[in-house]
């Protein structure tokens, strides 16, 4: 009977030791691991994904881990569709996936059918045109640039921005073009191996507030006319959010989107979206770049959303073009 009562223990014991090891952290579900593919260090799109890793990272309890990934722009980001597998997100603006699309800009040469597994997630806050110039004039009309020696940031969406806006309004082939990364940019303005140099970026932007920093500088500020010429979104930086630049500054902007492909698993994507849409508030109060992003600019998005974050949409009840479905 001591026998029976000690193996009915032992028994027991090995029980609640069995149920304690399977609900220990160890052997939890793993995280998912996700890159984010966005700019280069030193950008403020850089900057917003070491943000958006952490607003996933909390907002999923550690379910979610995104991991940050310097690129050297949209252009990139994109091409590497052609070779990443399901747990890869990017950013991009609108105007360069529709050119990968259809295989024209950067893309030529390209597949298109490469680039037609590229869904939507959800928009990040949108893309401004900054044309900075060396000089404390605070700001100037586009026709400034005639002469100069402007760099572009070589794979970026504000190079091929720029040079679009040059042939339109007359300044193409009066300008000298530096095909270069914009990392090095803020150091060749100081150094006067440039006299200026665009970049596209929400404000304030880092590496033009570090120029700001080394040499005074000037913005080019475009008429309401010339805003209209470029068919983009007419933007406005206010006066005072860079050092020596106290009148506003009329520009342009253009929205950008986090995408997958339809090789993530409809689960993850799903996820992915919801945590984003329920962490804004705190990314906002964390950067104000954040409170740019509204449900409303997912009707620019030039390919369908991925069925996860589609199924999100449908659940939080967000009104979406049908286009999108």
């Amino acid at each position: 009977m001591r026998a029976s009562l000690c193996s009915l223990h032992c028994l027991a014991g090995l029980m609640l030791a069995a149920v304690a090891l399977l609900s220990s952290p160890a052997l939890a579900e793993p995280p998912i691991r996700v890159t984010y593919k966005s700019a280069l260090a030193g950008t403020a799109y850089h900057q917003m994904g070491g943000e958006l890793a952490q607003a996933i990272q909390a907002g999923s309890a550690g379910a979610l881990l995104l991991s940050s990934e310097e690129s050297q722009g949209s252009v990139q980001n994109i091409m590497e569709v052609m070779h990443r597998q399901g747990l890869y997100v990017f950013t991009a603006p609108p105007a360069l996936i529709a050119e990968a699309l259809e295989g024209q800009g950067p893309f030529a040469g390209r597949d298109p059918e490469h680039f037609a597994a590229i869904r939507g997630l959800f928009p990040v806050p949108p893309l401004t045109m900054h044309f900075v110039m060396a000089g404390d004039r605070g700001t100037a009309p586009i026709e400034a640039l005639e002469g100069k020696h402007v760099l572009l940031g070589r794979g970026t969406f504000s190079s091929g921005e720029a040079a679009r806006y040059f042939e339109l309004f007359g300044l193409a082939g009066k300008v000298r073009l530096a095909d270069a990364s914009i990392t090095n940019a803020s150091e060749a303005l100081r150094d006067g191996r440039i006299d200026a140099y665009v970049t596209a970026s929400s404000f304030p932007t880092p590496n033009v507030m570090e120029t700001a920093s080394l040499v005074p500088i000037t913005l080019i500020s475009l008429t309401d006319e010339q805003v209209e010429r470029t068919g983009a979104v007419r933007q406005i930086i206010p006066g005072g959010t860079y050092p020596g630049i106290d009148k506003r500054v009329v520009t342009t902007s253009s929205p950008v989107f986090a995408l997958a492909t339809v090789h993530m698993d409809e689960d993850v994507a799903y996820r992915l979206t919801k945590t984003f849409w329920e962490q804004q508030a705190a990314l906002t109060e964390t950067s104000p770049w954040w409170g740019s992003v509204t449900a409303e600019l997912l009707a620019h998005l030039p390919v369908d959303l991925h069925p996860g974050a589609l199924r999100y949409y449908d659940e939080a009840n967000i009104e979406l073009p049908e286009a999108l479905r």
